[in-house]
């Protein structure tokens, strides 16, 4: 089969950044983790293209947006949370599967915003940018 489901998908995290020692470890406590890829562009429309705008691709920038339950007696909780109000970067893998594709890259968590629904539990809204780092992003896995 060719199609993964969003259960199977794997977010690893690594304190002080993809260089730092130490194996990578699992977030489990997410969910519906989004991973935006996008590049910006450059114009470059001559009067050859009859009409027709003409762009190329510049710079890229990912952004992984995802849910966590509040809790703080998970580590990997606690390393999100220090991370955000440290101004620390933290390594991620964002995976199809274990062991599988993704973005490898060092990110800044730049929103952590807390939920309180009165008939749900409270959970933490993230977002992270990838972030100034002497290991710069890579695609892993795949072709």
């Amino acid at each position: 089969m060719g199609f993964k489901l969003g259960m199977e998908a794997v977010l690893n995290y690594k304190v002080d950044g993809q260089g730092a020692g130490g194996a990578w470890t699992e977030l489990t406590n997410v969910r519906d983790v989004t991973l935006n890829l996008e590049a910006a562009e450059a114009d470059l429309t001559t009067r050859g293209n009859q009409g027709w705008r003409a762009n190329v691709a510049t710079l890229k920038a990912a952004t992984v947006e995802f849910e966590m339950v509040w809790d703080t007696a998970d580590a990997g909780f606690t390393a999100i949370r220090n991370a955000y109000l440290n101004n620390a970067i933290l390594g991620f893998q964002i995976l199809d599967d274990t062991g599988g594709e993704g973005l490898q890259a060092d990110f800044m968590i730049s929103s952590f915003s807390r939920s309180e629904p009165l008939e749900e539990g409270i959970t933490v809204s993230v977002t992270a940018k990838v972030a100034y780092s002497a290991t710069p992003p890579s695609w892993i896995g795949g072709a």
